[in-house]
């Protein structure tokens, strides 16, 4: 069984380099396994010391997240395509406006804004 597995550029350490690797197995947790079992130390980039995948990492079988085919118990079938992703949150935007804004929350709590106080309470919640 072939399954071909899209290794993002972060964990291509791990592949020699490679962009695109094979593996085998019946579910993604079988996959997993003989990924390592060929380029050490991946899965343990993948899968959190209590065996379940880590939250900052998406995988998608055939564009499909796996969160909802039953995460590492999802099916896979010779052909299938899985993808690993990284998580992205933020962004150096997201960052400096929530710096700015609770900075100068005595500034905009004067402001009666609706954007200003959702924007303040957002951060507030942070």
């Amino acid at each position: 069984m072939a399954i071909e597995v899209r290794i993002p550029t972060i964990l291509r350490s791990y592949t020699g380099g490679a962009k695109v690797v094979e593996g085998a197995g019946d579910t993604l947790a079988d996959l997993l396994n003989d990924l390592d079992s060929r380029h050490g130390g991946l899965r343990g980039r993948l899968i959190t010391e209590a065996g379940t995948l880590h939250r900052f990492v998406n995988v998608y079988v055939n564009d499909e997240d796996v969160r909802f085919l039953g995460a590492l118990d999802a099916k896979l079938s010779d052909g299938d395509s899985v993808t690993i992703l990284p998580a992205v949150a933020g962004g150096a935007f997201g960052f400096a406006a929530a710096a700015a804004i609770s900075s100068h929350s005595a500034a905009a709590a004067a402001i009666s804004s609706p954007a200003v106080a959702v924007a303040r309470d957002a951060v507030a919640v942070r």
